[in-house]
């Protein structure tokens, strides 16, 4: 992951009312996506996910792109949890609030039984994923894994739930600064990932 890790270095920080807001191509689509970059993370999002699953969801708006990705790989089908209604038979609507805002979004085409597979950019507070797997359980669906490219190191939402998430990288932004903590190593490619450890 030498491209996500590099990428860090270069990817602006702003504050958004006391909170440290990290802008980077991957959570953001700015500053602009290298293709490399993507590649390189749609990769290991692939050996990470369990893909044996129904559908991918992936939430409005930037885990659209990788989740695309991985479904155009993988032909599996990708499910788009939006922001806005369009009043579908069976839409669910779900409040989610993080750590800068708050909305509701909508559920299409899940149904009962559907075994999923959550894809995002970045963990941060949680509320969004938390809600999301909270609305596709009392849906019924089956949540497989739940993989996220980034995740801030700290408390969240998620953790108030039966859910876990796994991440590529652990972060946190501190001070206009990114550490990072731990990287999901992979052993080849066609072995899932079997260690953490402690990045230098």
């Amino acid at each position: 992951m030498e491209r996500l890790l590099d990428s860090l270095d270069d990817a602006p920080i702003i504050d958004k009312d006391g909170y440290e807001y990290l802008v980077h191509p991957i959570s953001n689509g700015v500053p602009m996506l290298d293709p490399a970059l993507l590649r390189e993370v749609v990769v290991e999002v692939m050996k990470t996910a369990d893909l044996d699953v129904d559908k991918i969801v992936a939430p409005e708006a930037m885990g659209i792109h990788l989740a695309t990705a991985v479904s155009l790989q993988t032909d599996i089908p990708l499910v788009v949890i939006r922001k806005r209604p369009y009043g579908l038979e069976g839409e669910v609507s779900l409040h989610q609030e993080t750590g800068y805002s708050e909305s509701e979004m909508y559920i299409n085409d899940i149904s009962e039984g559907d075994r999923v597979v959550v894809i995002d950019d970045m963990l941060s507070t949680g509320g969004t994923l938390a809600a999301i797997c909270e609305s596709l359980d009392d849906i019924g669906a089956e949540i497989a894994d739940i993989v996220v490219v980034m995740r801030k190191v700290g408390d969240s939402a998620l953790d108030e739930t039966a859910f876990e998430a796994t991440s590529l990288i652990d972060i946190t932004v501190e001070d206009g600064e990114v550490t990072v903590h731990e990287t999901l190593e992979t052993v080849d490619d066609d072995v899932a990932p079997n260690s953490m450890h402690e990045s230098e």
